[in-house]
């Protein structure tokens, strides 16, 4: 029998799909009350995502996650029913406004976030801007100079968004031209393909540090880990926990990724759209 101790899951494409007014853009009851379940056997669920938390804090009351949560791509770590931050990893500023300036002199739609917010440029404002709102569930705070208004926050992430792959590799052949010194990795969401979205953080902050921040916060082992995805990126912090599962969505790398693990170890889930993180969890947790 496995024994785990917390959960690790990542959010999009795993318990939120593309099923508007099914799973998106919250997770369906059934998976809210599974995670409910799973929390009141006491065990902690984590959500880890590259989004806010104030996007999955609903989800977070629903079930009564009272833990920490991994967001803003492991730029922050919180707990925002008590309202305890854990950690939080602030952009240079003088790196955020560089990269800021980059998009949008290239007409690369772009945002930067706070613990509490996220902004957008007026001129920028579009079609891109309503998708963003459905899935984060919160309106930007918009204002007319992006680059000048980073000098007054505390910026968590910037997250330039490009239109499609091909997209990706302007935005990419750009960002290598700067001096700059940050990560930089991409996330999709189901309901915004073909959107490519990236994720600025601070240098080496990732989802993996996220969750090497919550395995020391809890004192739980990362051996006592389950660790969730759908993406090749979600390795990332998966590879760290002792239990691994994929999606039936998950990316074909994944899944053999996953397998590493060992037989008892690891497992596929069902798709998203059929809320497979059930059969995931179920898998995992008698």
């Amino acid at each position: 029998m496995a024994d785990i101790k917390a959960i690790i899951l990542d959010v999009d494409g795993v318990i939120i799909g593309e099923k508007i007014g099914f799973n998106s853009p919250h997770p369906h009851i059934d998976v809210i009350n599974k995670l409910k379940e799973i929390k009141g056997k006491g065990i902690d669920v984590s959500l880890c995502t590259a989004k806010p938390y104030f996007a999955i804090q609903k989800v977070i009351e629903d079930a009564g996650l009272n833990n920490l949560h991994i967001t803003d791509g492991g730029s922050v770590v919180i707990n925002p029913i008590d309202n305890i931050i854990e950690c939080k990893h602030i952009l240079d500023k003088e790196q955020s406004k560089t990269v800021l300036k980059m998009c949008i002199e290239n007409n690369i739609y772009v945002e930067f976030y706070t613990v509490d917010n996220y902004f957008i440029q007026k001129n920028q404002e579009c079609d891109i801007t309503k998708q963003h709102i459905h899935i984060l569930q919160k309106n930007p705070i918009i204002i007319d100079d992006l680059v000048k208004e980073s000098s007054n926050q505390e910026i968590t992430k910037i997250m330039p968004i490009a239109l499609k792959e091909t997209d990706k590799e302007r935005v990419n052949d750009l960002y290598k031209q700067l001096d700059v010194n940050l990560s930089f990795n991409w996330s999709i969401h189901p309901v915004a393909l073909p959107l490519q979205f990236g994720i600025v953080t601070a240098t080496g902050i990732s989802k993996k540090q996220g969750l090497v921040a919550i395995s020391e916060s809890s004192n739980i082992l990362l051996d006592n880990i389950l660790g969730v995805g759908d993406s090749t990126s979600d390795w990332n912090f998966i590879e760290l926990c002792g239990y691994a599962s994929a999606m039936e969505n998950a990316s074909p790398e994944l899944k053999e990724l996953v397998k590493s693990k060992g037989e008892s170890n690891y497992c596929i889930g069902g798709h998203v759209d059929n809320n497979g993180i059930i059969e995931a969890l179920d898998y995992f947790v008698k």
